[in-house]
């Protein structure tokens, strides 16, 4: 059987911002043939679909996009939607029509209100139906209702057609059935009440897709480029891998690229959340959406627009929102249950106590309405979805990429944090630690030995030692017969002397004893006190190498020049990180392949709570299941490449400096885009307090809820009070309280 080749069209539907909007549009949608899968995005407004175009085709979707209510932007004459396009503009919810049509209704209610119970003498009647006088203020609260209650008729006549028992088939059928037995107050409230509570939800929905807006806007739309000598203006998308684009200082950086002439500091915060603006020179890699903060930079394009660091997160933050946690999981499985059952109650309301106890019916049908309005599930269901829109956009915004709501709940529960050294704990780059001349040479000779020696050489150590006489002013001059000594080291002759620099063992295979000879300080607490004797090589050796240091040797067959260490340098910030970790109540591992004794120099200089060394990959997972199986939940920081296997089989793998790197940001669960170890404290904390947020969220509208609907039988409660308090009111307080999630900052 042949692969169904499917294709995928994503559909601009701004209107579509919020749970039960989603639902009605994936419902009609998948009455299509052919649909693979429907992926409502609200956070964006958008819809992504994916289908089998034997079978069906982008204009037939956008119609039962349509049919749900909900229309399209740009449509068919527009196959490239953007997320600008998707994102309502900014304060368009208090222009718009239904707006307009909302406000007057609110005219209309207040002039019924007080006309009927206010200015009574105006209260004449003005028509009959069914012997049943109107009044003008009867007339008055009809028209609210017609004016108010449009959009939400409309809405719960698709919710109807696509069988979604939702808030607007519930709201639709309160309000016809007030308007039915003549109680038009209610009616009218009700319709002007929800209208507004959507109104402020469209609102606050607007001002969540803030966040994303601004990751959007970072993507300049226009380029300059040079082509055959001549500069011109083009859109971005026009630019293409190879291309060559000019940046002037100030302007943003239009497309992931390759500096290749100029210099300057570029602004790296909109991408890494990196505070301090970083040189970029020839040969630098640059991203989209950074700034250039002073200089000129031609900059050749390694990416297209469609394809740069930027447009991945902003697609991926869309796809984690789309990702449900197990809390959001819960409410679908919950209201599922909770709606029918409540809109059973409010019938059983109205019905039971006029025909078992004789009371009134008009009474008890208000009553079973406002029961109604309370069961719409509306802020239960938005408590989730809202406050991991709020937290992963605020993320991205601040260099961590969490690739969705799962991801982001699960890191808020861990209970160890496992650290990869190299690279993670530490930069990766090894560097000259001490340089430690022997029989009273100085530091620049030993430095100058060992550079000539090791400037032949492609092995990182030599390059460190290289690169340490460079920034020392030493100059090496070139050897005569040199010679790569595998395993131990290498040789060549200076100035007509033969020299060695490698290991202890290279000097031992030529009868050199190292215990008789002497290094003098070089500046290190090795030296000897006056009367004290100095300490041997051997011991010094032994000194660097507890320190977790690799150590090279200079000298010749007959004595030691010098000593010098190299090590992987200990990042900046990592102690303090792995110190705000541990305060947070996590306990912090170190997992490692080095040896023994340099994992425990490194984990002593940062303060982890323990380390294991000597680990290979598959080593590394087993030390992940085993932190696991002790601990609780495991969260892995890595390089997202050498560590994917321990990352995969943690609950939470996490990848350092994933900026510009496919792999680690396809591969892991979150990403910080910059080498900044500090934001895994930042990190752990928005994930903890959104989960907290979502608790909060959840039971508190669940216990309003609970509330109102007792006060109800009792009287306490009416229609307008249930749709105040039990619906806009904790709609307004979900999403605000969501929101807060926006104000956490990395320290």
């Amino acid at each position: 059987m042949s692969e169904v080749q499917t294709e995928s069209v994503t559909l601009a539907v701004p209107e579509m911002d919020c749970p039960t909007c989603a639902g009605k549009v994936t419902s009609s949608v998948r009455k299509l043939p052919g649909i693979t899968e429907v992926s409502p995005r609200t956070a964006s407004g958008r819809v992504v679909v994916s289908y089998d175009p034997a079978e069906t085709d982008r204009g037939a979707i956008e119609e039962r996009v349509r049919k749900a209510g909900y229309a399209v932007v740009g449509g068919s004459e527009a196959p490239d939607d953007g997320e600008a396009a998707a994102l309502a503009p900014a304060g368009a919810v208090w222009t718009s029509r239904e707006a307009l049509l909302l406000w007057a209704a609110a005219v209309f209610l207040a002039a019924g209100l007080a006309i009927g119970f206010l200015l009574t003498a105006l209260d004449v009647a003005v028509a009959a139906v069914l012997d049943y006088p109107i009044t003008v203020a009867d007339v008055a609260l009809l028209v609210a209702t017609g004016l108010a209650a449009g959009p939400v008729l409309r809405n719960g006549y698709y919710s109807a057609r696509n069988l979604n028992l939702d808030i607007d088939l519930l709201m639709g059928a309160a309000i016809l059935g007030a308007t039915a037995v003549g109680l038009f107050e209610e009616a009218a409230t009700l319709a002007v009440l929800f209208g507004i509570a959507e109104l402020l939800e469209d609102y606050a929905m607007d001002r969540a897709r803030n966040s994303l807006r601004e990751l959007v806007d970072l993507s300049p739309d226009q380029a300059t480029m040079r082509r055959d000598g001549v500069e011109e203006t083009v859109p971005v998308d026009a630019v293409g891998v190879g291309d060559v684009v000019l940046v002037r200082p100030g302007e943003r950086i239009p497309v992931d690229g390759e500096v290749i002439e100029g210099s300057s500091a570029v602004d790296e915060a909109p991408i890494t959340g990196e505070s301090v603006p970083v040189e970029k020179a020839p040969g630098d890699e640059v991203f989209a959406g950074t700034i250039a903060a002073e200089g000129y930079l031609e900059v050749r394009a390694t990416a297209t627009a469609g394809e740069s660091t930027i447009a991945r997160v902003i697609e991926l933050v869309e796809d984690a929102e789309a990702k449900k946690t197990r809390r959001e999981q819960f409410v679908d499985r919950f209201a599922a249950v909770y709606t029918p059952v409540v809109v059973a109650l409010a019938v059983l309301t109205m019905v039971l106590p006029p025909v078992a106890l004789g009371a009134d019916p008009l009474l008890w049908f208000v009553r079973g309405l406002t029961l109604l309005v309370i069961s719409c599930p509306c802020a239960f269901v938005i408590s989730t979805p809202v406050s991991v829109v709020s937290a992963i956009t605020s993320a991205a915004k601040n260099g961590v990429l969490i690739k969705g709501g799962s991801h982001l709940e699960a890191m808020g529960d861990v209970d160890v944090v496992a650290l990869d050294k190299t690279g993670t704990l530490t930069t990766g780059e090894l560097a000259v630690t001490d340089v430690v001349p022997v029989g009273g040479r100085e530091e620049a000779a030993v430095l100058r030995i060992g550079a000539a020696l090791e400037g032949r050489s492609e092995h990182p150590i030599a390059g460190a030692i290289v690169e340490r006489a460079r920034a020392a002013g030493v100059e090496p001059p070139e050897p005569a017969d040199f010679e790569a000594l595998a395993g131990r080291g290498v040789r060549g002759t200076l100035d007509g002397t033969t020299y060695f620099a490698g290991s202890a063992a290279l000097f031992a295979e030529r009868g050199l004893a190292l215990d008789g000879d002497h290094a003098t300080n070089g500046g290190r607490a090795l030296s000897a006190a006056e009367g004290e004797t100095e300490a041997s090589t051997a011991e010094l050796l032994e000194s660097l190498q507890a320190e977790g240091k690799t150590t090279v040797l200079v000298g010749t067959a007959e004595e030691i020049v010098g000593v010098i260490g190299v090590a992987d340098q200990v990042r900046p910030g990592a102690e303090r990180t792995v110190a705000r970790l541990q305060e947070a109540g996590l306990r912090v591992v170190m997992l490692t392949g080095d040896t023994e004794r340099t994992a425990a120099a490194i984990a002593e200089a940062v303060g982890v709570d323990a380390f294991r060394a000597d680990l290979l990959p598959e080593a590394k997972v087993a030390a992940v299941e085993a932190l696991s199986a002790e601990d609780g939940e495991v969260a892995m920081v890595g390089d997202g490449i050498n560590d994917a296997p321990a990352l995969a089989a943690a609950d939470v793998g996490i990848a350092m400096g994933a900026a510009g790197t496919d792999t680690a940001i396809e591969t892991a669960d979150i990403a910080l885009l910059g080498d900044d170890l500090g934001k895994l404290p930042y990190l752990y904390s928005l994930s903890h307090k959104a989960n907290a947020v979502i608790r909060e969220n959840i039971w508190s509208s669940l216990g309003v809820k609970f509330l109102l609907a007792l006060g109800v039988p009792l009287g306490y409660v009416g229609v307008a009070l249930a749709v105040l308090v039990g619906d806009m009111g904790m709609s307004l307080g979900v999403t605000g309280n969501a929101l807060r999630l926006s104000r956490i900052r990395p320290d």
